[in-house]
């Protein structure tokens, strides 16, 4: 099997519980003026792994762009979309990048992380920033957030919105990111409705409308009446209100494609990442590092509840939020045991935390959740 894109991210340097900021070249500039580049202009160039239209992944990075540009006049984005992930293409257009000038590379799929590393030995003055990848050099930096945090939250809103105890799962590929995406939406749904199951149905992509339809459509016949997915196309969240049933969006916000049944979407937003690090970079503070932001950091959030949600759910679900965006709650919150897993073996004891390196290398499913990890 392929595994494309995200991965199998492993940081080489992790965060300690509370510290998403890694050795960021200096104090982050969320707060500061938009200064980035002064008087010297920026050049950004994005290679994308999907269509800027996707209404996922791809658009969140590029909505992340536009922002970058919008609040940096002085910083020039240029961008390449639809770029395959075998190792030649992505090396070319990597390279060509470099080559025309850009003094920022973002390589924004896992499946770019060795090319990135290639083209970025001929190129020093360059940085490079990898989206999701382990691999590091002098000059490239790696990202990623805790986009657990609110696929917890939207659990939590999704377990009380089931009537028949049964919410389905449409998962990409069985590797840590979509694996701990799948275990923090279940055991939000469980902490509100401890007899709710999540079913998950796996269909190895991450884009393709007609098949991730097809499984939301599978799970829906077996009884499900609530959808989430860890995918970037629309599909699933169309199934669901074409059957009157609900739905959790991923990536952006897709209640604009389903208004009848998204209740929220575990948004991305990549401009907090990227205005911080072209602020260092143009202030010379950068350095290269790895990162690994969460809801307090801005770079993940929840879209807009639905207008079915309920008054006292979206009071119970703010709530919540406001501990995470204070950093009261983490993604290490989440993962404290007790936890067993879907065998009923206990993973996690009472009142511990899984550490960094555990939740980035998790290869198996919470209790509660009904399938499982293909091999």
């Amino acid at each position: 099997m392929a595994v494309t894109r995200r991965g199998l991210i492993a940081f080489s340097v992790l965060a300690a519980p509370g510290v998403s900021l890694l050795r960021f070249g200096g104090a982050a500039a969320q707060d500061a003026t938009p200064a980035a580049g002064g008087d010297k202009p920026l050049k950004v160039a994005f290679v994308y792994v999907g269509p800027v239209g996707d209404g996922g992944w791809t658009f969140a990075h590029d909505q992340g762009r536009q922002k970058l540009a919008e609040a940096f006049p002085n910083v020039e984005t240029v961008f390449q979309e639809s770029v395959p992930e075998n190792p030649a293409d992505a090396e070319r257009v990597i390279r060509q990048f470099a080559q025309d000038g850009a003094n920022v590379v973002v390589t924004s799929s896992f499946g770019y992380m060795d090319p990135t590393i290639n083209v970025a030995k001929d190129f020093p003055d360059v940085e490079f920033i990898h989206i999701s990848g382990f691999k590091r050099a002098d000059n490239v930096s790696t990202a990623f957030g805790k986009i657990e945090e609110p696929r917890y939250v939207a659990g939590m809103v999704a377990g009380k919105m089931t009537k028949s105890n049964m919410l389905g799962y449409v998962a990409a590929f069985p590797i840590p990111e979509v694996i701990r995406g799948l275990n923090s939406f279940t055991l939000g749904v469980r902490k509100t409705n401890p007899d709710a199951k999540v079913k998950v149905v796996w269909t190895n992509t991450w884009f393709d409308p007609q098949k991730e339809r097809q499984a939301a459509e599978a799970l829906l016949d077996e009884g499900a009446d609530v959808i989430a997915q860890h995918q970037d196309t629309p599909g699933p969240q169309q199934a669901a209100e074409d059957r009157g049933a609900y739905s959790v969006g991923y990536n952006s916000d897709m209640s604009a494609v389903a208004p009848k049944a998204v209740l929220t979407s575990a948004i991305w937003d990549w401009a907090t990442y990227y205005e911080m690090a072209a602020q260092a970079i143009a202030d010379g503070t950068w350095e290269s590092n790895d990162y690994w932001g969460g809801w307090k950091d801005g770079v993940v959030d929840l879209a807009p509840f639905g207008e079915m949600v309920p008054a006292d759910v979206k009071t119970m679900a703010e709530e919540e939020i406001a501990k995470f965006k204070s950093g009261e709650e983490t993604i290490f919150t989440i993962f404290t045991g007790p936890i067993k897993d879907n065998a009923g073996e206990e993973k996690v004891a009472a009142g511990v935390a899984m550490t960094a390196e555990e939740l980035l290398s998790m290869m198996w499913l919470v209790e509660g959740v009904e399938g499982e990890i293909p091999a």
